[in-house]
This record gives structure tokens, sequence and C-alpha cells, in this order.
């Protein structure tokens, strides 16, 4: 889970850099760093919901693959208290 909560906040911090770089300076050497990094986070993101047991469900699974914000959708559906989340009986 740590690993996870890692990788989240580095896919989305270094895709919003891209984005910031892309707008205005478009430095090639920040661009040479941040793309690999968030790619690398962008996977570990993957590979870690998929083996987290509490993941089980496969629409939590799939949310891990939306790029730069797959890993905060799994953290905060994952983060969820199960008796909030689970429909009440009768509905």
């Amino acid at each position: 889970m740590r690993t996870l909560r890692i990788a989240a906040i580095v896919e989305s911090a270094s895709l919003a850099l891209l984005f910031a770089n892309l707008l205005t300076v478009h430095a090639r050497p920040l661009s040479g760093l941040l793309g690999p990094l968030h790619g690398t986070a962008y996977l570990v993101v993957i590979a870690a919901t998929w083996m987290l047991p509490s993941t089980a469900s496969p629409g939590v699974r799939w949310r891990a693959v939306v790029p730069g914000v797959g890993g905060l959708l799994v953290l905060r559906e994952v983060g969820r208290d199960p008796a909030r989340s689970a429909p009440a009986r009768g509905e």
C-alpha cells in the first residue's frame, strides 16, 4: 500500500510538471528526466494495484490504468470504509 501511495503521488506530480514545462520553457533536459519518471511511476501504480488483495474488484483495478490520476483514484477507493460504500439491504 505504501508503494502504491508513493507511486501515485509521483505519477501525478510528474505529469503536472511535464505539462508545466510544456506550457512554459519546454526545456528538453527536464522532459528527458520527467518523461521516464512518469512512465515508471505509471507502471508501478498498475503493478501495485493488481497485487493488492483489497483491489479484487475489477472496477478498482481498471482505475489504475487511467493515466495521471489512476493511482489517486485507486487510493480513494481502497481507503473507503467498506460499511459506508456497501449498499444498504433492501435497496
